[in-house]
C-alpha cells in the first residue's frame, strides 16, 4: 500500500497544521459516529440480493452486444525462453474462426504500469503483452483465437502449433531463496526493523521458542471465472463490462497500454462474482481488448478455471522463522519474525508476513525481516488478507507453543504482553479492545473447559482439542476518494462513487449511513457504483472501501447541507446555521441540539424554486493513519477432531470475537467474518497450488484438484463484537472484509496440537503431517 503512504506523506508536507484528533477537516469530531441511530448496526438484508438470486444481476459474461465474437487464448508450457516455431494456418482455416491473433499481429502496445508505481497503476507485471516472442512464465498467453462460438474458438485453439526454444527457468524455491534479496520496501513499510539485540536476548531468554514455518501457494478460486466484454466505438473509445475491483485504477492503466486518454476508457463492473484481491486488471483485459482492436469486432473473453491458474496470480509461497524469548514473568524479551518470500523480478507485491509481528505485542527487542526470492513465474498478487493470513498462523503458534512451555494459558499470555502503544512505530493506537475480545470469546466458547494437556480429551476415536490465535489485520482509507449526492424535493437521493459491489454488502451499508445522515428512509437511497466514470477513485481491497467511501460519502453530505443551508435563506428557521450544527431528519434539515427547529428537503428546494440539488466533495487524504496505528483485531477459536487411527482433522466448531469498530450493518458483517474464517479453514486444512519445480507448471489446476472448503467442511461459527466505535475513522468503522482469515490456520493448528500432540508447521494440515 506504499501508493496510499506516499500520497498521504505528500499532502502533509504541504500541510500547515494537521489535527491529529479527527480526520474530518480541520480536525472537527464528527457528532454522529459515537451514537448508534436507526439504521447503523441494523441487520438489513442486501439491496442486491433479489437481483441476484433471481439471476437478473448482470455479471460481466452475461453482456451482450452485437456482433459479438468469443475468445479462446493459448498457453505456454516452458517458464522461460522463446517461441521458436508458431503455426496458425490450422487454426485460421477452422469454421467460424475470425482471428488468430499472436505477438506477430498483434498492435503495439505498452506494458502495464505496475501497481504501486503511480497512484492509478493497476498492472500486474511490467512484462509487455504479447509483443514479442519470449516467454516469462509457465502458463503465459501466447496467442488469442476469435471465433462465432466458444466452442469453434476453443476448438481452433487446440490445432495451434508451437515449439520452444527453453531457457533454464528458476522454479525451485529452494534454490531461488539462496540467492534472496532485500527489497526497497515491503508495500511502502520497511523490509527491516530492527530494535535493541533481539538475538542476544533470545540466547540469553529464560523461555524461548525458535521454529520454522512453510506455507504453499495458493490460487485464487472465486465463483465468478475473471471476464470481460469489450469493443471499440467509431470514436475510438473503449467499453469494457467488467469483473472487477479497481475499476478507476483499470481505466486509466488500460489507457496507458494504447495510448489513449483516460476518459476514453470506459469500465464497468456492476456485479463481481467473488473477488478477494484477484479481480484487479490483468493480461486477458489487454489482450481482449487488442483482439478487439484487430478484428473490429466486440469481444467476450472468459478465462476457464485453467485460465484463471495460468494468468491469474495468487498468494506465493514462504518460508518463516519465528522466536520468542520470555522472561520468568511472561514477558517477551526477544520477537524475531525473519523469512522469504516468492516473488518474480517483474512485479513488486512480496507477502508482508512480518507486518503482524510488528504491531501486536510489546517486546524489549524487535527484529523483522523479509527476503524475496526472484522466481520465473506467474506475477504473484494480493489474496485476502496477504502476508497477515499467513504471517500470523507462524506467529500465533509459536506464541502458542511458547504458553505451553511456561505453564501459561495462551490467552494470558497474550494479555501479559498487551502493548500500551504500537511496539515498533511508536504511535498510540487510535482504538484497540482485543483483551475485551478475548475475555467475551473465551467466555462464549467454553475456554475454561479446555484441558492444556494434549490428548486428554477423546470420544470415541475422536481427539479433542481447543486452540485460539490473534487475528489483525490493518485499517487502511485509500487518498482520491470522492462523492456525488443528488437530493430531488421529493426526498430521494442518489449516491454515485466509482466503487464495487463483490457480495460484501458495499451498497447496502453505504445507503445505510447515507440514509441515517440525510434523515431519509433507507428505500429512498440509491447507491450507483462499478462505473469508471462516477465519482472518485476506490480500490475493493486492503478493506479499505468502507471507510473510502463513507469518507467521501459524509463529505459530500456536508457539503449538500451547506448549499441546502444557503438555499433555505432568511425565512427559514434554519437561518444562520452552520453545517456543523444541523443533521438530517425525516427528511430534512434540523438542528442537532434542537430537532424542532427544522424544515423540510422539499420546502427548501421549494423556496429556491429547484427539482433537486446535487453535492460533489472529495474526501480528506487519510491523515488519520499517519497520526495512530489503526488495526482491526480478533480473537479466533477452534475446536477440532482429529482421528486417533487415520488422522482426519476436522474442524468442529469455530468461534471469531471481534474488535473492529463500530459494525454497520450487523448481517452482512457476519456474512463477512464468517467467509474470512471459511477461507482460514481452507487455507488450513486442504488448500495448496501444486507448482512442478520441474517445469514451473501449476499442475492441479481445477477445482477437482485443487480443494477448497464444501459444506460438509463448514462447521457452526459463532460471531460476535466489540462494537465500540473507533473514533479516528470516518462512522467509527475500521475493515473487516480481511481479518477473517488471520488468526484462523494458527488457531486451527494449535487446536489440533491440544487434540493429538502434534505441532504441524507446514500447511496445510494434512493426514501425512498428523501421522509422520
Amino acid at each position: 500500500m506504499s501508493a496510499i503512504k506516499n500520497a498521504v506523506q505528500a499532502v502533509m508536507k504541504k500541510a500547515v497544521e494537521v489535527a491529529p484528533d479527527s480526520w474530518l477537516p480541520g480536525g472537527k469530531p464528527d457528532p454522529l459516529i459515537q451514537h448508534k441511530h436507526g439504521l447503523i448496526g441494523a441487520p438489513v438484508s442486501r439491496v442486491d440480493g433479489q437481483l441476484k438470486v433471481t439471476g437478473t444481476a448482470p455479471f460481466a459474461a452475461e453482456f451482450a452486444v452485437e456482433g459479438m465474437v468469443y475468445a479462446a487464448l493459448v498457453y505456454s508450457t516452458i517458464p522461460k525462453g522463446r517461441i521458436k516455431m508458431l503455426d496458425t494456418a490450422a487454426a485460421e482455416a477452422a469454421p467460424g474462426v475470425v482471428l488468430v491473433m499472436t505477438h506477430k499481429n498483434a498492435p503495439k502496445m505498452k506494458p502495464t504500469p505496475l501497481f504501486n508505481t503511480s497512484p492509478k497503476a493497476a498492472g500486474p507485471t511490467s512484462l509487455p503483452i504479447l509483443q514479442d516472442d519470449s516467454i516469462h512464465w509457465n502458463g503465459e498467453a501466447i496467442a488469442v483465437v476469435l471465433a462465432e462460438t466458444q466452442e469453434e474458438a476453443d476448438y481452433a485453439k487446440s490445432l495451434i502449433r508451437v515449439s520452444y526454444e527453453a531457457e533454464h527457468g528458476m522454479v525451485s524455491f529452494d534454490q531461488a531463496k539462496m540467492h534472496a534479496r532485500l527489497p526497497e520496501s515491503v508495500l511502502g513499510e520497511p523490509a527491516k526493523i530492527e530494535s535493541g539485540d533481539a538475538e542476544k536476548a533470545l540466547a540469553a531468554a529464560r523461555y524461548k521458542v525458535d521454529v520454522s514455518y512453510m506455507t504453499p501457494r495458493y490460487n485464487h478460486n472465486a465463483i465468478e471465472l475473471h471476464a470481460a466484454t469489450l469493443f471499440w466505438d467509431e470514436d475510438g473509445d473503449l467499453f469494457i463490462h467488467d469483473a472487477n475491483q479497481a475499476v478507476v485504477q483499470s481505466a486509466w492503466t488500460i489507457a496507458q497500454v494504447f495510448g489513449i486518454k483516460e476518459e476514453n476508457v470506459h469500465i464497468t463492473s456492476p456485479y463481481v462474482g467473488g473477488g478477494f484481491g484477484g479481480k484487479t486488471l490483468w493480461h486477458h483485459h489487454v489482450l481482449g481488448a487488442a483482439a478487439a482492436k484487430v478484428s473490429g469486432r466486440p469481444v467476450r473473453i472468459v478465462l476457464s478455471r485453467e485460465g484463471v491458474y495460468r494468468t491469474v496470480g495468487g498468494r506465493t509461497t514462504t518460508e518463516q522463522r519465528v522466536a520468542i524469548g520470555a522472561n520468568a514473568e511472561g514477558k517477551f524479551e526477544a520477537l524475531i519474525h525473519t523469512g522469504t518470500a516468492a516473488m518474480t523480478a517483474h512485479n513488486d507485491c512480496p507477502e508482508q508476513f512480518t507486518f503482524p509481528a510488528r504491531h501486536l505485542y510489546s517486546a524489549a527487542n524487535f527484529k523483522m525481516v523479509q527476503q524475496v526470492a526472484d522466481m520465473d513465474m506467474l506475477a504473484n498478487t494480493f489474496m485476502r488478507a496477504p502476508g497477515e493470513s499467513i504471517g500470523t498462523f507462524a506467529l500465533e503458534c509459536t506464541v502458542d507453543e511458547l504458553a505451553e512451555q511456561m505453564g501459561i494459558d495462551p490467552i494470558e499470555l497474550r494479555i501479559r504482553n498487551e502493548p500500551e502503544k504500537d511496539p515498533t512505530s511508536g504511535k498510540p493506537f487510535s482504538s484497540r479492545h482485543i483483551v475485551e475480545a478475548y475475555r467475551a470469546g473465551a467466555e462464549r466458547f467454553g475456554w475454561d473447559k479446555r484441558n492444556s494437556k494434549p490428548s486428554s480429551h477423546r470420544e470415541g476415536e475422536w481427539l479433542v482439542g481447543m486452540g485460539c490465535a490473534t487475528a489483525t489485520y490493518p485499517y487502511y482509507r485509500m487518498p482520491g476518494g470522492a462523492a456525488r449526492i443528488t437530493l430531488t424535493k421529493d426526498g430521494a437521493a442518489t449516491i454515485e462513487v466509482a466503487a464495487h459491489e463483490m457480495g460484501m454488502g458495499t451498497a447496502t451499508a453505504q445507503a445505510q449511513v447515507a440514509a441515517e445522515r440525510l434523515g431519509l428512509p433507507m428505500e429512498c437511497v440509491r447507491v450507483k457504483y462499478g462505473d469508471s466514470s462516477l465519482a472518485g477513485q476506490f480500490l475493493a481491497g486492503g478493506s479499505s472501501q468502507t471507510a473510502s467511501i463513507g469518507a467521501s460519502v459524509i463529505t459530500a453530505q456536508r457539503e449538500l447541507v451547506a448549499q441546502l443551508l444557503k438555499l433555505a435563506g432568511k425565512d427559514s428557521p434554519l437561518h444562520g446555521l452552520s453545517a456543523d450544527k444541523v443533521g438530517g431528519l425525516n427528511r430534512g434539515l434540523c438542528k442537532l441540539d434542537e430537532p424542532a427547529r427544522c424544515e423540510s428537503y422539499a420546502a427548501i428546494l421549494r423556496r429556491a424554486n429547484r427539482d433537486e440539488i446535487t453535492a460533489e466533495a472529495s474526501a480528506s487524504p487519510p491523515l488519520e493513519m499517519m497520526h495512530w496505528s489503526m488495526h482491526s483485531f480478533g480473537a479466533m477459536f477452534a475446536e477440532v477432531l482429529v482421528n486417533a487411527i487415520t488422522g482426519e482433522t476436522r474442524v468442529s466448531r469455530f468461534l471469531g470475537s471481534f474488535d473492529c469498530g463500530r459494525i454497520l450493518n450487523a448481517k452482512t458483517a457476519s456474512s463477512q467474518f464468517r467467509g474470512g474464517i471459511i477461507m482460514g479453514i481452507g487455507m488450513a486444512l486442504m488448500e495448496e497450488t501444486q507448482f512442478d519445480e520441474r517445469n514451473g507448471r501449476i499442475a492441479n489446476p481445477s477445482l477437482a484438484e485443487y480443494h477448497v472448503p464444501v459444506h460438509m467442511d463448514v462447521p457452526p461459527i459463532d460471531i460476535i463484537w466489540t462494537d465500540i466505535p473507533d473514533p479516528h475513522t470516518p462512522m467509527g468503522a475500521r475493515g473487516i472484509g480481511e481479518i477473517g482469515i488471520t488468526g484462523t490456520g494458527a488457531a486451527i493448528a494449535n487446536a489440533v496440537y491440544n487434540a493429538c500432540g502434534k505441532r504441524v508447521r507446514e500447511l496445510p494440515i494434512t493426514l501425512d503431517k498428523i501421522l509422520t
